[in-house]
């Protein structure tokens, strides 16, 4: 019997994606499993604990289901822990995103890098330790799968803080894989691409074709040339402009790698769409409804018609319509792995370095490729990265530990540090006043920073 934790399990996205991942599961299935939901509001879970029976029903799966929003009884006797949350997510994404462009810097997205990535870590820092803390006392022994962003800062401050053990997952490796697949007109199952780096900054160092070795990367620069300038200028333009630059093709997109990059809002058309709102109105933290997030114009343009009534109807549809299918996330084949003995490859884990990425800090959260099997999970060690991206790494690196310092120290002036070394940094009087207005803005859920 493997005992199977959902921290965040009220989620709307997380929560029916990884039930359906678990019953879908034959392998986990067969040892048995106990699957508990876990979340500090209660309001979700009687509908998740329904749509659990409903999906193992419906599969013809015999398993064990309960909810709790006691994190010291659901964690009890656990194996894996899997684990997504966040505090009114948009509400204060929303300051994240435009209190840095009010004082001036260029940062774009704000989730996991620049000066809002510092305060979504530091939000999520309190509740993600809260939870190791009853994993080091009830389930020493589980493994704790975190889905939680800002991933690399969280983990760190995970693998810093306590002594659970810990990887770090996100699916962002695979955008890249299919931008590989559209420059290169080749189907993405058969390209075998490994990267390296930081979440959200991987690094392709090979790109080759399954079905003949062949190795790509001569045929992507040709083809990278020839294709349209303007073509999916949102989630590529960057990328491409990257590849020609530092020679290696990064992933997933512009959103996130810009983030750790002071010029890359030149490559992001929808930069001055995303929550949008009349400033002469007041800012929607203070005055109502946090505006409508865009992620980029691919995946929204079509919402954005005069009276269009949007998506209201896809979100108030029941979470049985979601078709049963895998989410291609990484949890399942890792508790698969370890517990049954499955080897298997995994395209992308957060780990601490050990030497996995050259010339990064052998303490630092590092992304590479990895096998798991019932010893565990084993990271690849990596080429050497090229130095200017290197260069690009190590600077981030240095952020997260001075911001886990922060948090540790109960340290502002560490903090200040942090910012400081950011690259949309331009000006210390500037990032000192937003230092303040941030934490004025966002007392309630921060730690304490003396």
């Amino acid at each position: 019997m493997v005992k199977i934790v959902l921290v965040g399990a009220g989620s709307r996205e997380f929560g029916p994606a990884t039930i359906r991942d678990v019953c879908l599961s034959d392998t986990l299935c067969a040892l048995g499993v106990e699957l508990m939901l876990m979340d500090v509001s209660a309001a979700r879970l009687p509908a998740m604990e329904a749509y659990a029976e409903n999906v193992a029903r419906r599969l013809g799966r015999k398993m064990s289901i309960h909810a709790s929003t006691d994190l010291a009884q659901a964690l009890d006797g656990a194996d894996y822990v899997v684990v997504a949350i966040e505090r009114q997510r948009y509400f204060y994404w929303a300051q994240d995103f435009h209190v840095p462009r009010l004082f001036g810097f260029n940062q774009i997205y704000g989730e996991n890098g620049g000066p809002g990535g510092l305060f979504h870590a530091l939000r999520n820092m309190p509740p993600m330790l809260k939870i190791a803390r009853a994993m080091e006392r009830v389930c020493p022994n589980a493994w704790l799968l975190n889905y939680t962003n800002p991933l690399t800062k969280l983990c760190e401050a995970l693998t810093r803080l306590s002594s659970v053990r810990m990887i770090g997952l996100c699916h962002g490796v695979f955008h890249g894989k299919q931008q590989l697949s559209r420059l290169l007109d080749i189907p993405a199952d058969d390209i075998d691409a490994r990267a390296s780096g930081l979440n959200h900054i991987t690094w392709f160092q090979s790109i080759t074709r399954r079905s003949t070795g062949e190795d790509l990367y001569p045929v992507l620069r040709k083809r990278e040339r020839k294709a349209h300038p303007l073509g999916e200028w949102d989630e590529m333009a960057l990328s491409r402009i990257l590849l020609r630059v530092f020679g290696l093709y990064p992933s997933p997109g512009t959103n996130h790698i810009g983030e750790y990059i002071r010029w890359a809002a030149e490559f992001l058309g929808s930069s001055l769409l995303q929550f949008y709102y009349d400033p002469v109105d007041g800012h929607p933290w203070e005055t109502g409804p946090v505006p409508k997030w865009i992620y980029n114009l691919h995946e929204k343009a079509t919402e954005h018609a005069l009276f269009s009534p949007g998506r209201a109807g896809e979100e108030t549809k029941g979470l049985d319509a979601d078709p049963l299918v895998p989410s291609g996330e990484l949890a399942i084949p890792i508790m698969e792995g370890m517990a049954a003995g499955h080897a298997q490859a995994l395209d992308a884990v957060n780990v601490v370095n050990h030497g996995a990425v050259p010339g990064l800090p052998e303490d630092a959260i590092v992304e590479v490729p990895a096998r798991v099997d019932s010893d565990g999970v084993h990271p690849a060690h990596m080429p050497q990265l090229p130095e200017p991206v290197l260069a690009l790494l190590r600077t981030q690196c240095s952020i997260n530990r001075l911001l886990v310092d922060a948090y540790a120290d109960k340290s502002r002036h560490t903090l200040l540090q942090a910012l400081l070394l950011d690259p949309t940094i331009h000006s210390y009087r500037s990032a000192a006043s937003f230092l303040a207005e941030m934490c004025r803005l966002q007392a309630d859920a921060l730690p304490e920073l003396a």
